[in-house]
């Protein structure tokens, strides 16, 4: 159920990045108190039974509730990035974007077989990004994985869930 509070604050961009789409901004909800701690509330009672060692914040926006959850939970965080920006040994993943491909990393000791792993990001759109995350999270044999968005766009066609049969997903918003 979408909170009222979150829904009133989040703001929707028409026309962007491109004509036809409706951007949905989350740093509103970033930067409003109220709004933070009901998030971090609302994801707190979702994981808080659920054993997270480590959750994965998904670049940038992603590294924002990723870090706000672990310390509530305990857990570490592990940033999954675009290629160059951490600066060890990495793993990483390719994946199909609408135009080419995109490729994500982390560091190649960020997780391992005895983690249960959270991956957050702030949308789901088509699931993309996050689909290559996970994958790329299943190359270190963790216990389990778990995925969790901010909010999820259904009203504009998308099924971004679709591509998660695999793993348990849960969004804060829908809309």
């Amino acid at each position: 159920m979408n909170n009222k509070t979150l829904m009133a604050n989040l703001r929707c961009i028409p026309d962007f990045p491109q004509k036809g789409i409706n951007f949905r901004d989350v740093t509103t909800l970033f930067k409003n108190p109220a709004c933070l701690q009901i998030m971090v509330d609302e994801l707190y009672e979702i994981y808080k039974n659920k054993g997270i060692t480590k959750i994965v914040g998904i670049e940038s926006r992603g590294f924002v509730m990723a870090s706000a959850l672990a310390v509530k939970l305990g857990a570490g965080v592990v940033l999954a990035r675009k290629p160059g920006k951490l600066p060890a040994a990495t793993v990483q993943e390719s994946y199909a974007k609408e135009y080419g491909t995109d490729t994500i990393e982390i560091h190649e000791d960020a997780i391992n077989d005895k983690d249960v792993v959270l991956l957050h990001d702030d949308l789901l759109a088509t699931g993309g990004t996050m689909r290559a995350a996970c994958n790329l999270v299943k190359k270190f044999n963790p216990k389990a994985i778990m995925v969790n968005f901010i909010i999820e766009i259904t009203d504009e066609g998308l099924h971004g869930r679709d591509v998660f049969d695999d793993v348990e997903v849960t969004t804060l918003l829908t809309v």
